[in-house]
């Protein structure tokens, strides 16, 4: 009875573990030029591509009602908060990478090529978004 007991909790531990290496769950993106936190994303997986949205605005300069005035698309004048900033990625063979797909900077109104990385057993997401041969990369924290 231990026995089973225990391969059933090591069982369920290990999906649970399994289940946070992965871009899917709510994050705090960190600019990568200046440290401040700028907002939570929420990242969730519809067959199999990736869709991101601004969750909350936690920038100093965050306004209430803010909305994406840089967007030269069909997010263009949409409020911040709810805007779809990842569009597509999907996860990579063999890889613990999800690749494909879009990442905006409301800030600029660009969209870049990206990729997602979970790092630190998932607690931290690298997001690197691709113009051309140059990329940035940003490191986000889970926050579930």
């Amino acid at each position: 009875m231990k026995k089973t007991f225990a391969a059933v909790l090591f069982a369920v531990t290990a999906a649970s573990a399994m289940a946070q290496v992965t871009p899917v769950g709510l994050w705090r993106n960190v600019d990568d030029k200046t440290g401040e936190v700028k907002a939570e994303i929420r990242i969730d997986e519809t067959n199999g591509a990736l869709l991101g949205r601004i969750e909350k605005a936690l920038g100093k300069d965050a306004k209430p009602g803010a909305t994406c005035d840089e967007c030269s698309d069909d997010r263009k004048g949409k409020p911040m908060v709810g805007l779809d900033i990842i569009r597509g990625g999907k996860k990579a063979e063999g890889k613990e990478v999800w690749e494909g797909g879009k990442i905006l900077d409301p800030e600029n109104g660009k969209e870049y090529r990206a990729s997602y990385t979970p790092v630190d057993g998932g607690k931290k997401l690298e997001v690197r978004g691709y113009l051309g041969p140059f990329w940035r990369t940003q490191t986000w924290n889970r926050v579930q």
